[in-house]
């Protein structure tokens, strides 16, 4: 019988689930708010009901091989315990893996979901269009998620952890976070950061369109800030200049402890690349002496001994993706261990 796995991308402000065969064809899907402010019992029955409404609908025709879930870190990793998330308030400690294991009464894999999204880019986005076998991604969403290859394998660091430059601070006295730190990455190059610094440019007097969008709604989305900026709004222009300078500076420190081939950018706030590119390449040929030895001589330039930064292939779809490949992953290292 042909099969099937469900993945789960667990967002700060969507849940998605889908299931994909393992050819990576996406058979069904659900997108439901992640509605934290019910609590974190009522986030896992949301995602337990959708998996079970896949799994009813695919069922008789498929085998279902497994679940995965990416997760947003700090985690501890394979017990999938939660360590003080950022974006999620009140889940310090939660027991994710086992609590979801007792509401579907199946096993589950938990990864870290910027983990996720870049085995997905690498096996089926940037990483084999340029045939590399590390990277390391960036996913700007609700908060930055980062995630590092090396050699087809995820870097878990000594339990779990590894890969969180969204929490590296770089401006000392920069605007609280979130994790306890000042002046993160995840404080500049994140929706949420977009929609803040907005608020600070109309609050300045840097653009009289903010302002009245504020004024009407209350609020202002990183879509609205990047068609504010399409439009030539100048305050908005410089919120996403903004962006670029501190994803610049970080990418700066990753490529110059890395020195891998390959940096991708996604998340939904990826889509806005036009906008804070420029500035980001201007940054890091400023800071990164390992980026102006290594750097592509132009546009055309896939050579992998050079240091490509890129947009992500997969767009939004990378975390769900590579959620559901790790049932089939963990397939494999099983047969390659018994063997």
């Amino acid at each position: 019988m042909n099969s099937f796995s469900i993945g789960v991308d667990l967002g700060g402000t969507n849940l998605r689930i889908a299931a994909y065969t393992r050819a990576q064809e996406r058979l069904e899907s659900v997108a439901i708010p992640t509605r934290l402010e019910a609590g974190k019992y009522a986030v896992v029955q949301d995602m337990c009901n959708a998996i079970h409404e896949i799994a009813r609908k695919l069922r008789g025709r498929l085998e279902l091989v497994g679940v995965g879930v990416g997760s947003p870190g700090p985690l501890q990793l394979p017990s999938g315990k939660l360590y003080h998330l950022p974006n999620f308030p009140g889940w310090d400690g939660f027991e994710l893996k086992i609590e979801i294991e007792k509401v579907l009464g199946m096993p589950v894999i938990i990864e870290n979901d910027a983990n996720a999204a870049a085995l997905a880019e690498l096996f089926h986005g940037s990483g084999k269009q340029r045939g590399v076998n590390s990277l390391c991604m960036l996913t700007l969403g609700t908060g930055v998620g980062n995630g590092i290859i090396l050699n087809r394998r995820v870097w878990h660091g000594m339990a779990g952890m590894a890969g969180e430059a969204g929490h590296g601070p770089l401006e000392y006295d920069g605007p609280l976070c979130g994790c306890g730190g000042r002046g993160c990455l995840e404080q500049y190059a994140s929706a949420t950061a977009v929609s803040r610094m907005a608020k600070e440019a109309a609050e300045a007097g840097q653009s009289e369109e903010i302002a009245r969008i504020l004024a009407t709604t209350g609020s202002i989305s990183a879509h609205n800030v990047a068609q504010l900026a399409d439009a030539g709004d100048e305050g908005a222009r410089q919120v996403y200049v903004k962006v670029g300078k501190f994803l610049g500076i970080s990418l700066s420190h990753l490529v110059n402890t890395l020195n891998l081939p390959l940096y991708v950018i996604g998340g939904g706030l990826a889509s806005s690349w036009h906008l804070f590119a420029p500035t980001m390449f201007s940054v890091l040929l400023r800071d990164s002496y390992i980026y102006r030895l290594t750097a592509p001589r132009n546009e055309e330039d896939v050579d992998p001994q050079r240091t490509q930064i890129v947009p992500a292939l997969l767009g939004p779809e990378s975390g769900l993706l590579g959620a559901a490949m790790l049932p089939y992953a963990e397939m494999e290292m099983a047969v390659a261990v018994s063997s």
